[in-house]
């Protein structure tokens, strides 16, 4: 499987982020979105009209919707797909929305209602606090299941990446603990601004 991939894309970093915890290695081929916006030529163009990140390719099957990206993925790999992921996969589409575009706007200088977008994030970050610690109440960590599974990995990215768009995480505990779990999971691979979760050691 080919990944057209952009290394700061909070997009494109989820779906590195599934195939390598459920085992599957891609091909990566880096795409210049900024800031040459390569994204727009028409080679690119030609596999997504839609000129966005990221596109999987696994060989006639083209895919360019980041939930269709990881439902393929994860189709043959047991406990990733759950009930209940749907709606979640859709408020990770919201997120991108929100707190990825709060991010561009400071990281890459894109266009935007900065206070409206970083307004939607937090918004939807009372939401996923609220959902969290009522899995907590409950004696749960992750969002639909006992077990991480597509809904958690669609929706970490541009939450963990908030700090970034000029949101804080300082007053969400149920969504630190949850991230927490997330960078503790065996395969867990990083991206700029997002590091895997090191334990301190005291020294014997």
């Amino acid at each position: 499987m080919i990944l057209y991939d952009y290394v700061l894309s909070a997009s494109c970093y989820k779906i590195r982020l599934m195939a390598a915890l459920s085992g599957q290695t891609l091909e990566l081929k880096a795409v210049n979105f900024h800031p040459a916006r390569a994204h727009k030529s028409p080679e690119m163009l030609a596999l997504n009209p839609a000129g966005t990140l990221p596109i999987l390719q696994d060989g006639d099957l083209i895919l360019t919707d980041s939930a269709d990206m990881l439902r393929h993925l994860t189709k043959e790999a047991p406990g990733w797909q759950a009930d209940g992921d749907e709606p979640w996969l859709r408020f990770a589409a919201d997120l991108n929305l929100s707190l990825g575009m709060a991010r561009l706007y400071d990281v890459l200088d894109y266009a935007a209602d900065i206070a409206a977008v970083r307004r939607d994030g937090v918004t939807q970050l009372r939401q996923l606090e609220a959902h969290l610690t009522e899995r907590r109440f409950d004696g749960e960590i992750f969002l639909t299941a006992a077990h991480p599974t597509i809904a958690d990995i669609a929706c970490f990215p541009n939450t963990a990446l908030a700090p970034d768009g000029g949101v804080s995480l300082d007053h969400y505990p149920s969504i630190r603990l949850w991230m927490r779990a997330v960078r503790s999971l065996p395969g867990f691979i990083e991206m700029p601004g997002i590091h895997r979760l090191h334990e301190l050691e005291m020294p014997a």
